[in-house]
């Protein structure tokens, strides 16, 4: 029997339930002598709770809850050595499509327990590090809009409707975008750590979080129009087609000009901004990971 677990909980995902939980306390305390629950308020506390969690070397930390809330687990935890497992009950899930997790709470909690750790690649960007995404432009902008009442009622109907504002509002700037040394410009990029977006789909279908670099979709058109092709492409899986774009791989991307960025699904900041790759950055308990192309 292992030693100790700790569990931090967003009781305000999407799909929480009490009776899941119940179960997968149960299941994890037959695994080790000791199992804490911990139950986030506010924004930041799955990153304090993570923080104070890895200084008492827990043998396993599960994340109950979004990729948000995983991403404050993962900024709690980088580099610490502490395992770290997900149970997705979140909006959009793309963490546990990328990892093959299933829904049910309890189903993720025996994949938890019964998988291997290995260390993944994050990225970092001014500071933050991110699992999944770098989101910068409209994407950044659409995320900006999401108002977390909505986001609770209607799940990924928030991120729609706050998408639909964005485009009718869309006005970008030109970017300078410099991807290892090569200049080059653009409205809107993403740069990607893992091959998921938005939930099903594949922004960057050759992305992992165990390649040696990041995917990178540019955007060079500024207009409605433009955009309203590159979603439908996204949508259609036929946007890495279009000309007027740009697809390519990097560690390294410094971005000068102004426009809105989000992380994992969270709204970060503005740009400029300089986002790194951090190689075996977190060990995390899997199933399966997707492979490096």
């Amino acid at each position: 029997m292992g030693s100790r677990a700790v569990v931090i909980v967003n009781p305000a995902s999407g799909s929480f339930s009490e009776e899941g939980l119940r179960v997968s306390a149960g299941l994890l305390r037959r695994r080790f002598r000791e199992v804490s629950i911990l139950f986030t308020g506010r924004r930041g506390d799955a990153e304090s709770m993570a923080r104070d969690a890895v200084r008492g070397t827990p043998e396993l930390i599960l994340v109950v809850g979004g990729d948000g809330t995983f991403n404050e687990v993962v900024n709690g935890t980088a580099y610490s050595g502490v395992p770290v497992a997900f149970i997705p009950t979140g909006t959009t899930n793309v963490l546990a499509r990328e990892l093959g997790i299933p829904r049910e709470m309890e189903q993720a909690t025996l994949r938890a327990l019964e998988g291997r750790t290995e260390y993944v690649n994050l990225g970092r960007i001014d500071g933050r590090y991110f699992a999944l995404m770098a989101g910068i432009g409209f994407d950044g902008d659409a995320v900006k809009g999401v108002r977390e009442g909505l986001k609770r009622v209607w799940g990924k109907g928030a991120y729609i409707l706050s998408g639909l504002r964005a485009f009718l509002g869309y006005r970008p700037r030109r970017l300078g975008i410099a991807v290892d040394g090569s200049a080059l410009e653009g409205f809107g990029l993403i740069v990607c750590n893992s091959g998921y977006y938005a939930g099903e789909y594949r922004v960057c279908p050759d992305a992992s979080l165990r390649s040696p670099s990041f995917s990178i979709f540019i955007m060079h058109g500024g207009s409605r129009k433009a955009l309203l092709r590159y979603v439908v492409g996204i949508i259609r899986g036929r946007h890495l087609a279009l000309r007027d774009v740009t697809y390519l791989r990097g560690r390294r991307i410094e971005v000068t000009g102004e426009a809105e960025v989000q992380v994992d699904g969270d709204y970060l900041g503005t740009t400029p901004a300089v986002i790194t790759l951090q190689e075996k950055a977190l060990l995390l308990r899997v199933s399966s990971v997707s492979s490096a192309p």
